[in-house]
């Protein structure tokens, strides 16, 4: 029964990730709820596998999918690998820095972009690249070293910041914003993956189930969000972070 529940909610978390990332916020609690007695680094290891196998499916449903919207490789190979050289670092900062500090700070910055978002009614409608050359290469630089950091030292959020990133910053729509997103977030679980699977805190008669069924809510998910066009995308995504603004102003406060 409690793996039955866990692929339930691994299911769930892939089809709201697939969407527009978040995934997370629905597979992690369930972990822990759940798998009461295993550590938190070894929960956090098997839903790790999970949420690799997911927004790989996801990544890959998005660029079969996008073919009139030309992904920007360059840019995005750069962030992605930038990106899970940094989740490293960040995995392996854990244990010397205090993580209840970066509650609030997030907190402020979705605040702040679910603010944005649905104040600019027009944001991520069109796909519009406004950066090029030295510039684009150097922003996705600096958007792979961040967020990567964050990913590997905290995750919650990371495919929402991600795609908040590549519309706001980059120019992208939704869709394009999306697909660009799942590659990054792909490059940041395998690192995040490889610091949990080296310690052995995986769980794997967990893990590859639950992986199954997030691979299966990815791809419904991606297919639902390709066929809805971005006003939908955009919608979801501001449902997704309200609901982590209302999750982490309850565990910083209360």
């Amino acid at each position: 029964m409690t793996l039955a529940l866990l692929c339930f909610f691994a299911f769930l978390a892939g089809l709201i990730d697939g969407m527009v990332g978040g995934g997370g916020l629905i597979q992690l609690p369930a972990l822990l709820l759940l798998l009461p007695e295993v550590p938190v680094p070894t929960v956090l290891g098997t839903g790790k596998v999970a949420s690799l196998a997911g927004t790989s499916a996801s990544a890959f449903r998005y660029l079969r999918g996008l073919k009139g919207v030309p992904i920007r490789w360059r840019t995005v190979a750069v962030a992605a690998v930038v990106a899970g050289c940094f989740a490293l670092l960040g995995a392996r900062a854990v244990s010397g820095l205090n993580k209840e500090l970066v509650k609030p700070l997030v907190l402020a910055l979705l605040v702040l972009m679910a603010a944005y978002t649905f104040w600019r009614k027009d944001f991520g409608s069109l796909h519009a690249p406004r950066l090029h050359g030295r510039a684009e290469l150097w922003t996705g630089v600096a958007l792979g070293a961040s967020i990567g950091f964050y990913d590997g030292f905290f995750g919650p959020g990371t495919g929402s910041l991600l795609l908040f990133a590549f519309v706001g910053l980059f120019g992208y729509d939704f869709l394009a914003a999306s697909a660009s997103a799942k590659v990054v977030n792909v490059a940041t679980n395998i690192a995040g993956l490889a610091y949990f699977i080296s310690t052995g805190q995986v769980l794997y008669q967990v893990a590859l189930p639950m992986a199954v069924c997030n691979v299966l809510g990815s791809l419904v998910g991606a297919r639902l969000a390709l066929r809805q066009g971005t006003g939908f995308v955009r919608v979801l995504f501001l449902v997704v972070v309200t609901g982590f603004i209302l999750k982490l102003g309850w565990e910083t406060f209360f």
